[in-house]
């Protein structure tokens, strides 16, 4: 899982004469930088932006300084495929980008307050209070208008996973929070009470945690140790697969809540396969499998064979190797220990936590220094008895299907299709904030709210690209004969492209889903959405001929 380690952030208050002052500054570290630096131009900002706040600033004067700051936040917030499609010309600035960044940006700014209200004199700041609660209104808000619910299988026993959360609180786990099975989503963390914005709904203690510490210490080191470039997390996986069968492991209660199939998109059978002809999931599966059965072949046999009474062949077979790969994909976490070093590991408890496009939980994986312990706040709400959700990242349907074997709820803006164009140098559109894209992607038209001649609902830095392929001239969007004749070309290009893609994907297959296996199911599911894509790809493209060629017309 993806947990948000982003470069350090340099926001800070400091105390005026007459207030306080809010810097907010775009990291030098960002892998964005230049992109996310234009694109604050573009607004009308700088990298480093002082916002001034004085005790007479009156609640509506704080409201418009407020939304000042979070339409900077925002962007400095923008992971890539957010930064690609973003709002770049004609679209206002008052809408999010994404649900999870504006729950980032959100809660950026509230611990921004926090840190300094947490300061001396805070009597002089209390001003401070009326934007922060401001925030909270616009987090309800939010969490208001994007409630998931979550249906409880009470038919479902949980034993096993009540005893993990028995043992994990009388380990120093502390929660707020059951296993429960979710109807359509399988296991799930349910709240137990209330939970508000900083509370913490999961506080997991080092010492429950499995990280390559455990590999250390265990008789298969010495030997692992000399094999050169094998990874820690490779190490992991062997050291687990052997370790779900050892009774006398601190760990078994945890290894006996663990699936005997994890039905991800690396066990999909050969039905399920064959569904997904025309897709570009095929293809990411099967390269996954080819990879980790040469990496299997190189490894696990020789070491069975060299080593057999530590390397036992009955538990090392290519479907165990497999399980174990799917284990460690679908739940581990990268984690920030005290020592600075990030170590992928499996946190009991906390593997129960599923995903949302609106996550109740976007920044973990740091261990508390103080505490020794590995904290989950909440940044939006969570009330009894519903599901608490975390962020496992920004991925695409294509890579939580691969590796989690689920597609999340929802309109996932994640679920691009890459397109493989040969980026060389073009003369890009004049001013365009989102030039120098070396790789591109298109996703459903309808998460767009442009669809004016020169954006159609597609994303700028792939139309431009495409116009200055074209035409070596620089480029503006300015209703003139030259510009439109390019339009109609550019839509065509792209109107062909498609054309083909569809075909590949062919009709609708006619399959008894309700009688079908769960990965012809979910395959099935996924090409329908491809499917959805590239017809919203291609209506936008007959839409946009159509406008560009009325106003031809007129000219």
């Amino acid at each position: 899982m993806d947990n948000n380690n982003k470069p350090c952030s340099s926001n800070k208050i400091i105390k005026t004469s007459d207030g306080c002052e809010i810097v907010l500054e775009l990291s030098k570290n960002d892998p964005f930088f230049d992109k996310k630096k234009n694109l604050l131009h573009s607004k009308g900002f700088d990298i480093r932006e002082q916002v001034q706040f004085n005790r007479s600033s009156c609640p509506d004067a704080i409201a418009t300084i407020l939304e000042r700051i979070l339409q900077i936040a925002r962007i400095i917030h923008l992971e890539e495929v957010e930064l690609y499609f973003g709002k770049v010309n004609g679209c206002s600035l008052f809408e999010y980008w994404s649900p999870k960044n504006e729950v980032e940006t959100l809660n950026s700014v509230l611990s921004l307050i926090n840190s300094y209200s947490s300061c001396e004199r805070q009597n002089e700041v209390n001003f401070l209070q009326t934007l922060q609660d401001e925030v909270f209104r616009r987090i309800q808000e939010f969490t208001d208008k994007n409630k998931v619910e979550s249906r409880i299988d009470k038919s479902c026993s949980c034993d096993k996973e009540k005893c993990l959360v028995k043992w994990g609180e009388s380990n120093g786990v502390k929660t707020s929070l059951k296993i429960a099975c979710v109807e359509g989503a399988g296991r799930g963390a349910i709240a137990t009470k209330d939970l508000k914005v900083g509370d913490i709904a999961l506080e997991i203690p080092v010492s429950t945690i499995i990280s390559e510490e455990h590999v250390h210490k265990s008789d298969m080191h010495h030997i692992l140790e000399k094999i050169e470039g094998l990874t820690s997390e490779t190490m992991l996986l062997l050291w687990s697969m052997k370790e779900r069968h050892n009774c006398t492991s601190k760990f078994k209660i945890y290894f006996d809540t663990l699936p005997e199939e994890f039905k991800t998109g690396l066990s999909f059978g050969v039905d399920a396969i064959m569904a997904l002809d025309g897709t570009l999931l095929l293809e990411e599966i099967i390269q996954a499998k080819e990879h980790l059965r040469v990496q299997y072949d190189e490894l696990v046999p020789p070491l069975c064979k060299n080593y057999p009474d530590v390397f036992l062949p009955e538990l090392y077979t290519w479907e165990q190797f497999l399980w174990a790969c799917e284990l460690w994909y679908s739940n581990s976490m990268k984690v920030m220990f005290v020592d600075g070093k990030l170590r992928t590991c499996l946190i009991p408890i906390a593997g129960f936590l599923n995903h949302s496009l609106y996550p109740h939980i976007v920044h973990y994986g740091k261990v508390d220094s103080a505490t020794n312990t590995l904290k989950f706040p909440l940044a939006r709400p969570c009330c009894f008895g519903e599901q608490c959700y975390l962020s496992y990242g920004n991925f695409s349907s294509s890579h939580l299907i691969t590796f989690y074997g689920f597609m999340p709820q929802g309109d996932n803006p994640c679920d691009v299709i890459p397109l493989d164009i040969d980026v060389g140098e073009v003369d890009c559109i004049e001013g365009c904030p989102t030039s120098s894209w070396t790789s591109h992607m298109v996703r459903g038209t309808w998460l767009s709210n442009n669809h004016n001649i020169f954006y159609y609902g597609l994303p700028s830095p792939l139309l431009d690209y495409l116009r200055g392929a074209r035409s070596p001239s620089p480029h503006t969007k300015t209703i003139e004969i030259s510009n439109l004749e390019n339009e109609i070309e550019v839509l065509e290009d792209l109107q062909s492209t498609f054309s083909s893609m569809m075909e590949n994907l062919g009709d609708s297959d006619l399959v008894d889903i309700d009688n079908a296996r769960w990965d012809v199911k979910l395959a099935l599911e996924f090409k329908d959405l491809q499917r959805r894509i590239v017809s919203s790809i291609l209506t936008s493209c007959a839409a946009g001929l159509n406008m560009v060629q009325d106003e031809l017309s007129k000219l």
